[in-house]
């Protein structure tokens, strides 16, 4: 009695049989159902129910990045050492353990995005509850990077530094997409070149220390 329990109680609900339902078809039509009405009867669900969980195709998609999002975070969290990263650390680990979480879907982005030319000028609806987690990720590497200054505290361009960092990944993952390297090698330097010469831009630079030396020397004449 209690194994037969067990079963029902670790049936899939139905939100994640949606969303998996959705990544089959797509997978295995190359395109996105013709309709929800049709989609929900493949499921064998009514389509109200289906309406209980999502409005739309383009919800089920967003949920689908938010999933990539929230798994990243879970297994970087879950590493003891995380929590003793720099800030620039923080971001590479995100970024490779990111396109871990991609690969695991690679063949379903392909086909959504993959002939897509566009991406580099538009950014998907579906994809923007995805950037505003990563903003609110990215802020506070920032505020600890400006603690520790690894990052410099510069007036209003500061304030941009979020959507710079945003920028990258959306970089990335179009780099990736495109990528044919083995085990995507060429993503993984691309992933450590970027991430590189953004810390080293936000950061201290020459021009800055010149900047504070002219100002002691101009309140100390």
């Amino acid at each position: 009695m209690e194994n037969t329990a067990a079963k029902k109680a670790s049936k899939t609900d139905p939100r994640t049989k949606i969303i998996q339902g959705y990544l089959n078809h797509v997978l295995e039509n190359g395109s996105e159902p013709l309709s929800i009405y049709k989609f929900a009867k493949e499921l064998k669900m009514n389509e109200s129910d289906f309406y209980t969980y999502f409005t739309s195709f383009e919800a089920i998609k967003s949920a689908v990045w938010g999933k990539l999002f929230d798994d990243t975070i879970q297994n970087l969290e879950s590493q003891e050492v995380f929590k003793e990263y720099s800030a620039r650390e923080k971001l590479l680990g995100f970024l490779f353990t990111l396109v871990e979480e991609l690969k695991k879907n690679r063949s379903y982005l392909l086909s959504l995005y993959g002939g897509q030319k566009d991406l580099k000028k538009l950014l998907p609806h579906e994809v923007k509850a995805f950037k505003d987690k990563f903003k609110d990720f990215a802020n506070e590497i920032i505020l600890e990077g400006k603690e520790t200054e690894e990052i410099a505290n510069r007036p209003l361009i500061t304030e941009r530094y979020d959507e710079a960092l945003w920028l990258q990944v959306w970089f990335v993952f179009q780099f990736w997409l495109k990528d044919t390297s083995p085990s995507f090698e060429k993503t993984d330097a691309a992933i450590e070149k970027s991430v590189n010469l953004a810390f080293d831009l936000m950061g201290k630079s020459a021009l800055d220390t010149f900047i504070d030396f002219a100002k002691f020397l101009y309140q100390n004449k």
